[in-house]
Formats: structure tokens, C-alpha cells, sequence
């Protein structure tokens, strides 16, 4: 394990009281794993903004399959874009509706242009890009 550095924090008591309540609910056994991943959390967004640097990030696409054409295209531009794309899921939501995960890895730039890209396909109902690290520098 890495070496840990101890510093104070100083905060409002209600502010912290707040904290503590948000930790609890999300499991945390400390504060201090808390605060490690709210500033692991800026890092990774800090990050994914700078177009050049590395991440990992996942499209997720909600779409009816009927629209004509739509499968056939958004087949096509994965096809286009293989070299960013690392896996996908396709899951049948109901008789009409279809949710497509889409994994990418690649430049932040890249992989968001690309996200645009498939969210912007006429038909797709909703769409979002989620980004983090690959892991490298945290």
C-alpha cells in the first residue's frame, strides 16, 4: 500500500454533518476513503475535458428498432469507428425498444465526437456518454 499523508479539513458543522450523512448512506466506513474518491472523482472529470488524454467511457443508446434503416446505421458507424470501440451490448428493453451499451476507449476528443455522433442518429431516443480514467494515473 501507498503512504498515506494526514491534513485537516475544515468545514461548517452542518456542512459536515451533511457529509457524514451522505457517507453513511453510500456504505463508506471513513471519511477519508470518502474524500479520496470525491477528489479521485474531479481528477477523472479534470481529465476526460483535456481532448488528448486517455479514457475509457461507455455510450449508452436507447432506440426503437422498428424506425427503418436505424439498426442498419447505427450497425455501420460502430463498424466505422471498430478502432475506438471495445465491446458492446444489445439488450431488447420490450417488443419495441432496444438499450445498446457501447464500451470505448481512445482520446477523450475521439471518443467524445464519437459518442455525438451515435446519439445524434435520427431515431435514437436517448443517448449519453459517461467517461472515466483507464486507470493509469489514479
Amino acid at each position: 500500500m501507498h503512504e498515506l499523508v494526514r491534513f485537516g479539513v475544515s468545514m461548517a458543522p452542518e456542512l459536515l454533518e451533511r457529509f457524514d450523512g451522505l457517507i453513511r448512506r453510500k456504505g463508506y466506513t471513513n471519511r477519508s476513503e470518502a474524500i479520496r474518491d470525491l477528489v479521485r472523482n474531479s481528477l477523472v472529470e479534470e481529465e476526460s475535458q483535456q481532448e488528448e488524454s486517455e479514457v475509457a467511457g461507455t455510450v449508452t443508446l436507447i432506440y426503437d428498432h422498428h424506425v427503418i434503416g436505424l439498426s442498419d446505421l447505427l450497425n455501420d458507424l460502430q463498424h466505422d469507428f471498430y478502432q475506438a470501440i471495445v465491446s458492446t451490448l444489445h439488450v431488447h428493453l420490450d417488443a419495441h425498444h432496444c438499450l445498446e451499451v457501447l464500451v470505448l476507449q481512445g482520446k477523450a476528443g475521439e471518443v467524445r465526437r464519437i459518442a455525438d455522433r451515435l446519439i445524434s442518429v435520427k431515431g435514437v431516443k436517448h443517448g449519453k456518454l459517461t467517461l472515466t480514467s483507464t486507470g493509469k494515473g489514479l
